[in-house]
């Protein structure tokens, strides 16, 4: 019969009732609509360059194969004089698979940057509602002393 009125939870403590929301929407990440539809962008450009990555790295293979096939077996069998060989110069010129992999590695550092942005806002956010409750219990505290006070 008293059961259900004497929980733990069945009474409030104060008079003001506080009520705390998440940050965010739907999901609860607190992003807005611009930082969704930037980190879409973001992912499919990331996609797009990992993509271009792994077809960079099968032509380098295939690149690497013919060279070696070419040492091992010149394409044209007929001698020629060491006056006509023409050797040639290397030059190290970065590779495009270099390229690609320092474009993905600044969309993930933007990724990231992004995420971090977000979650110091969402921790910004949560910080001040924090605030705000505590400063509505020293303000519930003040009035019951004024109260006090009062009935002195």
């Amino acid at each position: 019969m008293f059961q259900t009125a004497f929980q733990k939870n069945a009474f409030q403590v104060d008079a003001f009732q506080i009520l705390f929301h998440p940050v965010g929407g739907d999901d609860g990440g607190g992003w807005t609509p611009e930082e969704k539809k930037r980190q879409k962008a973001l992912k499919k450009k990331l996609r797009i360059a990992e993509e271009k990555r792994i077809e960079a790295l099968k032509a380098d293979a295939i690149s690497r194969k013919k060279t070696i096939a070419d040492l091992v077996d010149p394409p044209s069998k007929r001698k020629k004089n060491k006056v006509e060989l023409k050797q040639e110069v290397s030059v190290d010129i970065p590779s495009n698979l270099a390229n690609i992999d320092r474009y993905i590695a600044n969309l993930v550092k933007q990724q990231q940057d992004l995420q971090t942005a977000v979650a110091m806002r969402n921790a910004k956010l949560r910080l001040e509602q924090e605030l705000a409750i505590l400063e509505a219990k020293r303000q519930a505290e003040l009035d019951d002393e004024e109260a006090l006070l009062l009935l002195l």
